[in-house]
């Protein structure tokens, strides 16, 4: 941050975690730049506990920053995750799904607006920390994905709430795929909710701080764009129909029958990732149509509980980020726990 605007109060939670006021806004700042901010359980707990005190200050708002260039946050350490799994620690796996998923509703449910200012990648759980908020604001550089079934697990931090409330069946295809967009996209779909130029962060805090809504000062900002139009609203239909399926089975049936290079590849690409995680995720993010975000995150820390348990999950997270083969294993049937229907048969809610 340059010292455009002055700091009246400075904090350090913790290396990872940063906080400060500046003005009327606190500032809560994500500094693991080498794991992409990577979330640990003590950064979720700093995180919560500093915008537990901002709540209670009488701020127009809190904003959530990274100190990455590359990264607003690369989603949780997953791969700490699997190794309290292996050696059967499950306190440690409750103790970061439970706090993770309670700083997901502080977000959502927050007295003061909470603004995330996404300047590069975010992904699984930074979704979480920053879809939840009243305001999404990006930069062309911000990339999303909610990339879990590659690693044999599924979108949680709230997905199946937000996931769910998307236009059409671009929730599903996001959710199953694991598509990383572009801030156009997200723009598109409603995932983000402003559009800033790079490099733009002292005049956003300014901006909040000083203008009369933070809505208006934000829609005020929007400088001059460089990213195309984006793929989902090119793909739209065909989304939408191939999605929209009921089962995984008949969303792979829908993309055969459509054909061309997109549903090929997209196709291809379900057939890479774990049967059991396309299951569950498309499980999840029906359900969670007409549920709470408080229902669906009781939901997910159910289904985390048995997921990590699961060989899927130990060998999708060896093959991502232990061994780096990108050459996961999965079970023998295509999309075993399905019935001749093609229904899922293990109750996930």
């Amino acid at each position: 941050m340059s010292e455009g605007v002055v700091s009246t109060e400075k904090l350090t939670v913790g290396d990872a975690v940063l906080s400060e006021l500046r003005g009327n806004v606190g500032v809560i700042t994500l500094n693991r730049p080498r794991q992409l901010n990577a979330l640990t359980t003590p950064m979720v707990e700093s995180i919560d506990a500093r915008l537990a005190a901002f709540s209670g200050e009488g701020l127009r708002a809190v904003v959530l920053n990274s100190a990455s260039p590359r990264a607003f946050c690369a989603g949780g350490d997953i791969r700490a995750i699997r190794d309290n799994s292996l050696t059967g620690d499950a306190e440690a796996i409750e103790r970061f799904f439970a706090t993770e998923y309670r700083l997901n509703h502080r977000i959502a449910t927050s007295a003061v607006p909470v603004v995330s200012f996404i300047d590069g990648i975010c992904m699984g759980g930074g979704m979480g920390l920053s879809i939840h908020g009243t305001f999404r604001v990006v930069t062309d550089n911000a990339s999303f994905a909610m990339p879990e079934t590659k690693i044999g697990f599924f979108p949680d931090v709230g997905a199946s709430y937000f996931l769910s409330r998307l236009p059409g069946a671009l929730g599903p295809y996001l959710g199953l795929t694991g598509a990383r967009i572009t801030a156009a996209d997200a723009l598109y779909c409603g995932l983000a909710t402003h559009r800033v130029s790079a490099g733009a962060f002292d005049e956003v805090i300014e901006a909040i701080d000083h203008g009369e809504s933070i809505h208006g000062a934000l829609a005020g900002m929007a400088g001059s764009s460089e990213s195309s139009a984006g793929s989902l609203a090119a793909h739209r239909a065909e989304i939408d129909w191939c999605f929209g399926a009921r089962t995984v089975r008949e969303v792979d049936e829908r993309l055969s029958q459509v054909g061309g290079t997109w549903a090929t590849t997209t196709r291809d690409t379900l057939h890479e990732l774990s049967p059991q995680s396309l299951e569950v995720s498309l499980h999840l993010i029906s359900w969670g149509r007409q549920r709470s975000l408080a229902q669906c995150l009781e939901a997910e820390l159910n289904v985390a509980r048995k997921v990590v348990k699961t060989e899927d999950f130990i060998e999708g997270v060896r093959a991502a980020l232990v061994d780096k083969d990108q050459r996961p294993l999965w079970g023998e049937s295509r999309f075993r726990g399905a019935d001749s229907a093609g229904r899922a048969t293990w109750n996930v809610c």
